[in-house]
């Protein structure tokens, strides 16, 4: 059986982590695996491994075939150079501290690269926000420019428009006067033309009011003589009344005598 050291994929879309895993070449590559050495995540800058070093490096010895990927990372985490160390000592170039020697030394200068460029990326991303602030500090200053020149010519508008207004309020102020100088004269007469028609209408009321007094006492007079004449009306009523009472009678005499005439008619043919 070919055993190979391989990734296995998990995560989601866009956010992929492996597992670096040992597992038959014939196994899916996400299927069932022998055994977990640790983890990569290539997201991250630099990108993060968590490695079972000793594990790694049985396997290894084992014969265990890692991928490109994971030769690589076993390259770059010391395991493959631990490995060449260890055979250089069953060739008998040197011995096990010779190579612990050798192996500290080589961890050392990768632990230095690697501080290194994590300082690199540190200094590349504290510049690029330096320079997106300075840029983002000069666009807000010219648009601050911009708006203060903006407002100064909207400020010369403003103080123009004002003083325009002045003039003209002016003008019409001084105008309004010169009209109301030349219109006092006739003003004044009206006001006085109009007190003279108060007091004529006052005058003529006055007079209105004294000639409504007889007429007041004329209609006292003549309800006086309707209440007169409504008393007398009511003897005539009464007489009338007995009037038509004799006439009935009258009326009721006549019926038995117009009876009697168209009677002799009859006798006298008989």
């Amino acid at each position: 059986m070919s055993v190979k050291i391989r990734l296995a994929r998990k995560g989601r879309k866009k956010k992929a982590y492996y597992h670096i895993v040992v597992a038959d070449s014939r196994a899916p590559r996400d299927g069932r695996f022998i055994e977990k050495l640790g983890i990569y995540n290539p997201i991250t800058d630099p990108a993060t491994i968590e490695l079972d070093f000793n594990k790694a490096l049985d396997w290894l010895h084992k014969g265990a075939q890692p991928t490109e990927t994971c030769r690589a990372i076993l390259s770059y985490k010391g395991v493959l150079m631990k490995k060449h160390l260890l055979e250089g000592v069953k060739k008998g170039a040197f011995n096990e501290e010779e190579a612990e020697k050798r192996f500290q030394l080589w961890l050392k200068e990768k632990e230095n690269k690697i501080e290194a460029r994590k300082a690199g990326i540190e200094k590349s991303q504290e510049a690029d926000k330096n320079k997106r602030l300075e840029a983002e500090k000069q666009i807000n200053e010219a648009r601050a420019e911009e708006l203060a020149k903006r407002r100064s010519e909207l400020a010369a508008e403003a103080e123009a428009a004002a003083k325009a207004a002045a003039a003209k309020a002016e003008e019409a102020i001084a105008e309004a006067e010169g009209k109301t100088k030349e219109a006092a004269p006739e003003v004044e007469e009206a006001i006085q033309e109009e007190t003279e028609a108060r007091e004529e209408v006052e005058k003529v009321e006055e007079k209105a009011e004294e000639a409504e007094k007889p007429v007041e006492e004329a209609e006292k007079e003549v309800e006086k003589v309707e209440e007169k004449a409504e008393e007398t009306e009511k003897p005539v009523e009464e007489a009338e009344k007995e009037v038509e009472k004799v006439e009935e009678k009258a009326e009721e005499t006549e019926k038995p005598v117009e009876e009697a005439e168209k009677e002799k008619p009859k006798e006298s043919k008989e």
